[in-house]
């Protein structure tokens, strides 16, 4: 049972596939896989099949690391979509405020309203930060956004950025009611206090169900202080098979080559000391069985071997459209899914399970296009 300020009058949800700017496509956990590169090509043919299988949006990751940069990258795959939208990962910080706004209402004008932005608030690459200043430079960055987008100048007066008076037009959406929907994720209270004062969809790493209901009752009860009703998403791998035991058996084939003593991809990445990742493999440590699934259909292994998201639904399809549904039941109307590898399992997914979800885009849902 979830609380007013959750929505759940709608039982639908809007299905992201995931693109592979930052690299790491491959067919064994923790084995690189120089045929599945993070290349332009190989992130374009990605991008492509998630349109043509029916996804709704597609994350396009930020990181430094091998592989493609996020806006570039989407400006282009603008000419090379049609339908899909691209969520857009944004590290808040390595752009002037009036630029990015800039930035991007550009790319929703070349997109014709297929923008939706993921808001991130990590270290600058090559810096360590106060996690406080942080938060504060990541909050008055989207105050700028939002004031370019939708006033008709930024005024603005902060601790960050400490005075823009300048005229807005220059950076006008394609979009409206406030311009591109914003993403936002993280645990820590500043985290939270951010996306429920500022972001439009919340997003969530694997948990056990309550932990997650436990994440949304919070940060819906932070919004509505604010008198604001926000979106809940929910970043996981997918594994699904015909059968139980297959997934299973799956799942246990792309970690069979993974040497933790070895390479691993999870260490190169600059967010694995995060309290988000450090969160998953609490869980995993202290909730796991012996194949790593800390409740049924939830597998924990993959954060093992890689940064970020850690778990995966894992199963036959009635099985995980059955944990799509109950997460739909608590309030979660944004999926951003992905599996190894990438194309592979965008295939799999589109074929067992994606016809038979209640599919919508969050940004037609909110108003933000016609």
């Amino acid at each position: 049972m979830t609380t007013p300020y959750i929505r759940t009058e709608e039982h639908c949800c809007e299905v992201a596939w995931f693109d592979d700017l930052c690299g790491g496509d491959t067919a064994f956990l923790g084995v690189p896989d120089p045929n599945r590169r993070s290349t332009y090509e190989h992130c374009t043919e990605i991008v492509q099949l998630a349109e043509e299988l029916g996804y709704d949006n597609i994350l396009l990751p930020t990181s430094y690391m091998l592989g493609q940069e996020t806006i570039p990258f989407a400006g282009a795959a603008a000419a090379q979509t049609t339908g899909i939208n691209l969520l857009t990962a944004v590290r808040t910080g390595e752009i002037h405020p009036p630029m990015l706004a800039r930035h991007l209402a550009t790319l929703d004008h070349m997109l014709k309203g297929r923008l939706t932005v993921n808001i991130i608030n990590s270290d600058l690459p090559g810096l360590k930060e106060d996690p406080e200043y942080r938060y504060k430079r990541c909050e008055e960055v989207i105050q700028i956004l939002r004031q370019a987008w939708t006033n008709d100048r930024i005024e603005h007066h902060g601790e960050v950025y400490p005075h823009f008076s300048m005229d807005a037009g220059p950076v006008k959406p394609f979009q409206k009611n406030g311009g591109p929907l914003l993403y936002f994720g993280g645990i820590s209270p500043g985290s939270k206090e951010i996306a429920a004062k500022h972001s439009d969809v919340f997003l969530m790493w694997p948990e056990p169900e309550q932990a997650l209901r436990d994440t949304m009752e919070e940060v819906a009860q932070r919004a509505m202080y604010y008198n604001r009703i926000i979106d809940f998403g929910l970043r996981i791998h997918v594994i699904v098979r015909e059968t139980e035991e297959e997934a299973r058996a799956y799942a246990k084939h792309i970690m069979s080559r993974f040497d933790p003593d070895g390479y691993n991809l999870k260490h190169l990445a600059q967010d694995s000391r995060s309290a988000g990742v450090l969160r998953q493999d609490e869980v995993r440590n202290t909730l796991a069985d012996a194949d790593d699934f800390v409740e049924p259909n939830l597998w924990m292994g993959i954060g093992r071997a890689r940064s970020g998201c850690g778990g995966a639904i894992v199963g036959n399809p009635k099985q995980v459209l059955d944990k799509l549904h109950n997460y739909m039941y608590m309030g979660i109307r944004a999926f951003i899914l992905s599996g190894y590898p990438l194309k592979e399992e965008a295939e799999h997914f589109a074929k067992w399970v994606l016809p038979y979800l209640p599919q919508v885009r969050l940004n037609r849902l909110q108003h933000r296009i016609d």
